[in-house]
């Protein structure tokens, strides 16, 4: 069995990026009991790492002695602050070929159908949209010779459905593919980034208490909502807290501080550093609470000195550069406050250099290009070379994009206020501020 080193552990570097150029990454076997013969099998471990799945364990089984076989996949990351749901449109076959990671807490549902499978009843997967039907499919006709000799009714029941299982892979009418996910570590394949895919919605979501117990992050006895904080004790000094670094997951340290910003209002910056392997990151929360109205910034870059504008990007809000073509939706990259130049090169790494499913050696040539030709445009509208502007549109009315002209208004820049849609109200966690009225007249 080959053994994780310790300088390995300590030094961060126990997860290894997947790569076809990393010729010494091998997994590690393990001697495991066969749960189908009982006798002793072979289990490998693989410990990588996948841009926007965060670390991963890829395990595999086989034994020798029956046959038996299976592969399942685990989030070895941090869980995210919030949670998230994709659904989307399945129209043609094509949409079966999108690539999926499905973790263990997430749910998939097609409504059409009125099917669910349950969180923590299937271990985590990658996998296609194909792929997630036959799972469906093979977990309902494992116990069907069982079915069919101690309830034929029910066995035939069963067996009507699955074949409207089957018969969503021939795409003869559209149906939707929803997977909800409050670890927040599930993910569906866009393949039209950086464009916005009209097939596919992404929303945000905050996690219930009962959400929290499931992933072990609150205690089952625990009801009460978290003790408040102290507010002038955190205006006046930076507080510390221990933490695991989001990239190598070696001990760190997280510093808070909270802060005014000039024209707008409280936020709460969170840093960490990272002394094993460099790595740097600042989160930004609002201070206060959601606003009545939404913020909708929509600045027209003029000049190259525009990207020295302070951006103070909540993680509700959503960015986009009609230029471009480009929509990114709301929590991609997080709470952030940085400059628009900071922002829009956060944006260049997150869909070119981190993308998965379309860099690398196995990413098809027209999508690497058509990646590539985005960065490059992304670094003209930095360079001023590109005339663009920069939509930053927040339902909860917490980002900011400084106004260098304060307190004069500024000629280059529109900030509109609107009323939140039902939709945006439930994407925030607001339902307890809707009335009858209200969910009515919307």
């Amino acid at each position: 069995m080959s053994a994780i080193s310790e300088e390995n552990v300590r030094g961060g570097s126990v997860f290894k990026d997947i790569g076809a150029d990393d010729e010494d990454s091998q997994p590690t076997e393990i001697e495991s009991l066969c749960m189908n013969c009982y006798q002793n099998g072979t289990t490998r471990l693989l410990l990588t790492r996948i841009p926007f799945f965060k670390e991963i364990i890829v395990s595999s089984f086989s034994c020798g002695s029956c046959g038996s076989s299976n592969t399942e996949i685990q989030s070895a990351g941090r869980i995210q602050d919030q949670g998230v749901c994709y659904a989307l449109k399945v129209k043609t076959k094509q949409h079966l070929n999108r690539e999926v990671v499905k973790a263990d807490s997430a749910t998939t549902r097609i409504p059409e159908l009125d099917f669910e499978i349950p969180p923590f009843t299937q271990k985590g997967s990658l996998s296609t949209i194909e792929g997630l039907l036959d799972r469906a499919v093979a977990g309902l006709e494992q116990d069907q010779p069982a079915r069919r000799a101690a309830d034929p009714e029910v066995a035939e029941k069963i067996e009507q459905f699955i074949q409207k299982l089957k018969k969503l892979k021939d795409v003869e009418t559209e149906f939707t593919v929803v997977i909800e996910d409050p670890s927040g570590n599930s993910f569906v394949e866009n393949p039209l980034a950086p464009q916005k895919d009209e097939a596919l919605t992404v929303s945000r979501f905050k996690r219930t208490v009962q959400q929290d117990m499931q992933l072990g992050l609150r205690a089952d006895d625990d009801l009460d909502e978290e003790p408040s904080s102290d507010l002038e004790a955190m205006r006046n000094e930076v507080l510390v807290f221990n933490t695991n670094c989001p990239e190598c997951n070696a001990p760190a340290s997280t510093n808070m501080k909270l802060c005014q910003i000039p024209h707008f209002k409280e936020v709460v910056i969170m840093a960490t550093n990272c002394d094993s392997c460099g790595h740097r990151t600042n989160e930004v929360k609002s201070g206060g609470a959601t606003e009545e109205l939404g913020t909708k910034i929509t600045l027209h870059i003029t000049d190259p000195s525009d990207m020295t504008r302070d951006v103070l990007k909540s993680e509700t809000c959503s960015v986009a550069i009609p230029e471009l073509e480009f929509e990114l939706g709301m929590a991609a990259v997080g709470g952030k406050f940085t400059t628009l130049e900071g922002l829009l090169k956060d944006i260049k790494d997150l869909i070119v250099s981190k993308n998965p499913f379309i860099c690398g050696d196995s990413g098809p040539t027209d999508r690497v290009q058509k990646l590539n030709e985005f960065g490059e445009k992304i670094d003209k509208v930095i360079a001023g070379e590109i005339n663009a502007h920069v939509i930053l549109d927040d339902p909860a009315g917490n980002s900011y994009l400084q106004n260098v002209y304060a307190p004069e208004p500024d000629p280059e820049m529109t900030v509109e206020k609107y009323t939140r849609s039902f939709e945006q109200n439930e994407e925030l966690g607001l339902n307890d501020m809707k009335t009858e009225g209200y969910q009515e007249g919307n």
